[in-house]
């Protein structure tokens, strides 16, 4: 950004949490009467405590939801592992609709499952496919809730699981993770600004989030939000246009667990008594572009959605889901209307979170075509507003 030459840049100190994966994971299934001792494709869930060296064994209960869950009781379920295998739903066109109905699992399954004595958890992937590699992720712990250690499986091997438990319910598994959070760290919101002219002081956001998970490197997610939202400015000073609002790109540190860079630009912001009159994040990845979702007021929607009849010839038709983004939410108690970029989300869960989350996967054409529609839709806001 420095080098493009923007008004300014400058770092904004946030403290984040800091998990260590530590040496690789073991799971594996020592007692199947079918087929031996199986070796599992594990990852840790990012947050989760580990099993240190001596692990963990015990028999393994599968449940699809938390109901099910409640249901067995603390008598089933005290000093077992849970299997979590809830699907993503594949019937869902809109695949972040699939990660919404099964992600609770993976981000809250180990506390309910210590609620009833579980030693450990095991959650199904989220991808929508039959994958060989897992997919990590957050999870959540429940401060009066003992934490157990949890890992995701990928989806092929969670298959292979659940067939083995309907064959043998004396199924057992060992886990072996080495995980733990440290205390938290200094890091840095990465920001950028085109100063603007007429109405200076209206300040339109555009971000995506810096941190990714440490299996690959987070190419989609969201290194391409990031490059993207940065394309925006680079675009409005090649073209020698002076916007009339301020224009500013910000890389949010911690989206993945922690949200703390999204929480203290959104604190710095109230505290200078910013207006930031409207935000869009990038963090679905860089794929086709098929519109924009919002979160904001009636005026708001409808003024943005009489400009779709000039973004349908470009493929960008979908102005109706609801939505913004995780890094600019805890702004929207200030008002501040949210969009998020919402581009075609097929293979999105292919990569999400995994070790296939690689620069290779990203198609220039679709970056490009990306950043190009999150710039016309800020030209439109810059040029007639919002009211």
């Amino acid at each position: 950004m420095e080098t493009y030459d923007f008004d300014s840049v400058w770092l904004q100190p946030v403290m984040v949490p800091h998990w260590v994966r530590g040496q690789k994971e073991i799971t594996r299934v020592i007692n199947s009467k079918k087929m031996g001792t199986i070796d599992l494709s594990v990852c840790a869930l990012g947050n989760s405590v580990g099993t240190g060296p001596s692990g963990v064994g015990a028999s393994i209960i599968e449940v699809k939801n938390f109901d099910e869950l409640k249901q067995l009781g603390t008598k089933a379920v005290q000093g077992k592992i849970v299997f979590f295998n809830r699907p993503m739903d594949p019937t869902q066109i809109h695949t972040f609709a699939a990660y919404g109905g099964a992600v609770d699992q993976r981000g809250s399954g180990a506390s309910e499952a210590a609620k009833l004595g579980a030693l450990a958890v095991i959650v199904r992937s989220m991808g929508i496919n039959i994958e060989d590699y897992p997919h990590t992720g957050a999870l959540r712990y429940q401060s009066e809730v003992k934490k157990i250690p949890a890992v995701a499986v990928s989806t092929r091997h969670a298959e292979l699981l659940s067939k083995l438990l309907k064959e043998e319910k004396d199924l057992q598994v060992y886990i072996e993770t080495h995980c733990e959070m440290l205390d938290d760290a200094p890091s840095y919101n990465v920001i950028g600004q085109i100063n603007g002219g007429e109405y200076k002081d209206e300040i339109i956001d555009i971000g995506g989030h810096l941190d990714s998970w440490d299996l690959a490197q987070g190419a989609h997610d969201d290194g391409t939000g990031c490059v993207q939202s940065i394309e925006v400015l680079r675009l409005f000073k090649a073209l020698g246009m002076k916007p009339k609002r301020t224009i500013r790109a910000v890389m949010f540190m911690n989206e993945e667990n922690g949200l703390r860079g999204g929480m203290k630009y959104a604190e710095i912001a109230k505290a200078k008594n910013e207006n930031h009159i409207v935000a869009i994040e990038s963090d679905e990845g860089g794929f086709t572009p098929r519109g924009f979702s919002m979160t904001a007021n009636d005026v708001v929607k409808n003024k943005i959605r009489s400009w779709k009849p000039m973004f349908e010839p470009y493929g960008l038709s979908d102005f109706g889901h609801d939505g913004g983004g995780a890094d600019i939410g805890p702004m929207a108690s200030s008002g501040t209307a949210m969009i998020g970029y919402y581009p075609d989300s097929q293979r999105y869960f292919d990569y999400h979170h995994t070790p296939q989350d690689t620069f290779d996967k990203v198609n220039k054409r679709e970056l490009e075509m990306g950043a190009a529609a999150m710039a016309a839709l800020v030209f439109m806001i810059d040029r007639y507003g919002l009211k």
